[in-house]
């Protein structure tokens, strides 16, 4: 029987392949295998095409949610939205089985992206490729693995929302196929995904790509390698490392506690630093999210260059072309994670710098001025105003801050030039801050405070432009326990990962989203008068979390016909 590849949208027909008369014999929402997969297509045009379709499947975070990052639903900020968002739903919890959000609670999109894969696998052999690279491997060998991390990726997305999901191997599931199938247990999920990246990193291409004008946003040895290291990271974290929700049950985390999860989370960390070479911290914080081939870049959804995200969430009180949305409100909350320049937080009073509300931007560290905008910033040659009634906060009922803030991060050096200039915008996936980042936390969590941990936490703070000290310890303290240390990383990951889609996994991996939301989402009323300014501080959200929000619950459709599906606790 000849297989069809269904295709749905007209657009996304024309996007993956040339609309021309060749194809007009074929209905444009079906395109069959053997067209696609041809054994006379020496270069693989189609079946290029046809993954190029599978790469786009892959999350980009840049106004992922609704318009919004997903950042936004948790204390890091809130949509400046005047309406109802998704985020704000996410953060209060507005779903449930029936009533999902859906541009987060990505069940089907997962799974039919998953389907495109097992397409790919089944027909790219056929296609009698004649170029190779590394080794003079073939390239339908690459792009077979190419393929299959995506898939990999898919799972990955699937385990932390959802816990263990069913897992359909190479198959292609046909209307007329028995699709009952039952939801694999959490780890036998992990073991899964880590073995297919285990089996794929070789057949990857490897840094520096020859083509790399062509070919920088590919998955490569070091991406399957970060994606293990992510994977096993999460594994090891309480929610499903001994925090199951619910005791027993082996589709929501492992039924036991075990730290060699945390070993072997740290030796995958370490296996990518030891032996991937080619990465390393751009010099720079700021230029690691705007520079092409940046040594920190691991792995990336490909943007273009262009003014949109500078258009979309810098400060409002621009005129044409340099207007603005200012989508996103930044915290209080998140401003006070920040510590000061010698890296001591801004309550400990033994920092070189005294912290004080109405001079609080001051001696911090200098991620602060990369992250957010705040009442004093230079940008675009002139002094952001987020006082009530300043220019990037004006009186009338528009979308503005809620908090006094507008997010900063991923923008293009704009301070001192008087108009936007289109800038590189790639989605940065996985990046080598991360790899350290990972391996502190599952090293520090297995064997303490190791120098290791040490090291490579100065190392991230030393190119922040934090002051060594005395010690050279950049703010760390000598002889810390393994929960000093434990609260350092965390505060770390958030501030270097600020707005990467991190922050919102990582209070529910860790099992502390429940505090988390309990405390409100805090941002400032500057109110000017004369020529002082008074800073008071608001609450810009309030909610709660019940243990059952740690997984999004099994959609109600997908339980009603598949008898095999068993739904997460609580929903």
């Amino acid at each position: 029987m000849k297989k069809i590849l269904y295709i749905s949208l007209l657009a996304l027909v024309c996007g993956i392949f040339s609309c021309t008369s060749d194809y007009e014999t074929v209905p444009v929402e079906q395109f069959t295998e053997d067209l696609v997969f041809s054994r006379t297509d020496s270069i693989g045009s189609k079946a290029k095409e046809f993954l190029n379709a599978i790469y786009s499947t892959m999350p980009n975070g840049i106004n992922r949610v609704g318009g919004d990052y997903l950042d936004a639903a948790t204390d890091d900020a809130i949509s400046s939205s005047l309406g109802q968002t998704d985020v704000d739903n996410l953060a209060a919890g507005n779903f449930t089985s029936m009533t999902r959000i859906a541009t987060d609670m990505t069940w089907g999109t997962n799974y039919s992206a998953i389907r495109r894969v097992n397409i790919f696998i089944r027909g790219i052999d056929r296609v009698p490729l004649k170029f190779t690279f590394n080794d003079n491997q073939p390239m339908n060998r690459a792009w077979k693995a190419e393929a299959k991390f995506i898939r990999a990726l898919h799972y990955f997305e699937l385990i932390k929302r959802y816990g263990g999901v069913p897992v359909v191997g190479n198959e292609v599931m046909d209307l007329e196929d028995d699709i009952e199938l039952p939801r694999k247990s959490f780890s036998e999920c992990v073991e899964y995904i880590v073995g297919e990246l285990d089996a794929i990193k070789d057949s990857l291409r490897v840094i520096p790509i020859p083509n790399a004008q062509a070919d920088a946003h590919v998955v490569t040895k070091g991406a399957a390698l970060a994606l293990k290291s992510r994977v096993l990271l999460y594994a090891a974290s309480p929610l499903f490392n001994g925090g199951n929700i619910a005791s027993g049950n082996e589709f929501t985390g492992y039924t036991d506690n075990s730290q060699d999860r945390w070993k072997r989370a740290a030796d995958a960390a370490r296996d990518f630093i030891s032996t991937q070479t080619g990465y390393s911290l751009q010099p720079n914080f700021v230029d690691a999210f705007i520079t092409d081939g940046s040594p920190e870049v691991i792995f990336f959804r490909q943007g273009g260059r262009n003014k949109d995200l500078e258009k979309a969430h810098a400060p409002i009180g621009y005129a044409t072309p340099n207007d603005s949305r200012g989508r996103t409100s930044p915290s209080q909350n998140l401003v006070e994670a920040f510590p000061m320049l010698d890296g001591k937080a801004i309550t400990d009073a033994t920092s070189a710098y005294t912290y004080s509300v109405a001079d609080q931007y001051a001696n911090r560290d200098p991620r602060l001025n990369y992250t957010v905008f705040h009442d004093g910033s230079r940008w675009l040659n002139t002094t952001v105003q987020t006082y009530v009634g300043g220019k990037d906060n004006p009186n009338a009922a528009i979308q503005k801050t809620k908090t006094s803030y507008y997010m900063r991060k991923f923008m293009g050096r704009f301070e001192d030039t008087d108009d936007y200039q289109d800038t590189r915008h790639n989605w940065i996936m996985f990046r080598y801050a991360e790899i350290l980042l990972n391996f502190a936390e599952a090293e520090n969590e297995f064997g303490g405070p190791t120098n290791e941990v040490y090291q490579v936490l100065t190392q991230l703070r030393a190119r922040a432009g934090i002051q060594a000290g005395t010690n050279n310890l950049y703010g760390l303290t000598a002889g810390m326990s393994k929960d000093q240390m434990r609260e350092a990383i965390h505060t770390e990951r958030r501030i270097e990962m600020a707005f990467e889609e991190q922050r919102y996994w990582d209070i529910r991996r860790w099992k502390t989203a429940q505090a988390v939301y309990s405390q409100p989402v805090r941002g400032l009323q500057i109110v000017q008068v004369g020529g002082t300014k008074n800073y008071n501080t608001i609450t810009v959200r309030s909610t709660t979390f019940n243990e059952a929000r740690y997984l999004y619950p099994i959609p109600y459709s997908e339980v009603v016909k598949n008898g095999n599906m068993v739904q997460n606790p609580g929903w």
